[in-house]
């Protein structure tokens, strides 16, 4: 499965969704959907604003986590 990871980032830097929103100029709701994970895609250009603005890098907000499928393999 993968992950975004923005709550996390948002978590360690002590940071909310409007404080995301401020920061990236990103639709609230969009963010809103990436912090809570109830979003299954994202943009290019999303994802390299979030990049560009928090100065990360994509591998620092997707995550893939091994589920029991991908173990019985």
């Amino acid at each position: 499965m993968i992950r975004f990871s923005l709550d996390k980032l948002m978590k360690a830097r002590g940071l909310e969704q409007k404080d995301i929103v401020e920061i990236t100029e990103i639709n609230r709701n969009t963010v809103k959907a990436l912090a809570n994970n109830a979003n299954n895609r994202i943009d290019f250009p999303t994802l390299d604003k979030l990049c560009r603005k928090l100065g990360v890098k994509p591998g620092d907000l997707i995550e893939y986590i091994e589920d029991e499928e991908d173990r019985a393999e």
